[in-house]
This record gives C-alpha cells, sequence and structure tokens, in this order.
C-alpha cells in the first residue's frame, strides 16, 4: 500500500511541475508591468540653423519638457551616432526624440495635451522640417 501512495505522490508532483511550467511562457512574456501593447513615436528635427549650439540646446530643453505628459511613459531624446556611413543610415537630422505609449488613445491624448501645444507653440521656430514616425507593437520580444 506505501509504495502504491509513493508512486502517486510523484505522479501529482509531476502533473503539478509539468503544469507550472507549461504555463511559464505565458507568465513570462505578460508580466505586470509590461504592456501587451505599445505605441512607438519617434521624430525627427531639422533645424533651420543647423549649426547653431544654442538652438540645438534649445529644442532639447524643450523636448524635456514633454516628459511631464502623464501619457508619456519613457521618452529618449538624442542626436546623429558617429556609426559608420552607409546609403541606407540618414544622420542628416540635428535632433531626435523617441517616446513610448501604453496604446494609441493615449498617443492620440499626448497630441492634444497642453503642454505639447506649448512645446510646438515656443519652439517650431527652431525647426525647418519635422519627419514623424509611429508604431505599434503588440508587446512581445
Amino acid at each position: 500500500m506505501q509504495h502504491k501512495n509513493k508512486r502517486t505522490h510523484t505522479r501529482r508532483r509531476f502533473i503539478k511541475n509539468a503544469a507550472v511550467l507549461a504555463a511559464s511562457p505565458a507568465v513570462i512574456s505578460q508580466h505586470p508591468g509590461a504592456p501587451r501593447q505599445q505605441v512607438i513615436h519617434h521624430v525627427f528635427f531639422w533645424l533651420k540653423n543647423p549649426d547653431a549650439e544654442a538652438d540645438k540646446n534649445a529644442l532639447i530643453t524643450g523636448l524635456k519638457t514633454l516628459k511631464a505628459i502623464p501619457q508619456v511613459r519613457q521618452l529618449l531624446i538624442g542626436t546623429p551616432a558617429s556609426t559608420v556611413k552607409r546609403e541606407v543610415v540618414d544622420n542628416s537630422f540635428q535632433v531626435s526624440e523617441l517616446m513610448y505609449f501604453n496604446n494609441t488613445k493615449d498617443q492620440d491624448d499626448y497630441q492634444v495635451h497642453p503642454l505639447h501645444k506649448a512645446f510646438v507653440e515656443k519652439y517650431s521656430h527652431l525647426w525647418e522640417r519635422v519627419v514623424v514616425y509611429d508604431m505599434i507593437t503588440d508587446g512581445t520580444v
């Protein structure tokens, strides 16, 4: 009788462990802090005076104010990298910003937020061209 009971216990432990392992990929890929979907908003700025460091610094200062908008999950600001020159690389811009939003509604709300409108009003005189790339992802790696 004890032999049968030991085998049943081992079988139950195996089934329990197999169930936990089977569920692991779903749990790992959807941890509580990770959004299922996200919108990535990438903006490139070409300045009217591309060699003016003061204009570039002013634009960067202005872009940093956008982090205070609640819908902005993450904000990265940068300038062209000194990577190897290749035909497919366009580093003619002076400043770029990359934002992450949880969904398209958050990105839409950001566009009409008073801080975003104030940024455009205060700093748009600095740029001659802006190009925006918006991308939606499913949140998986």
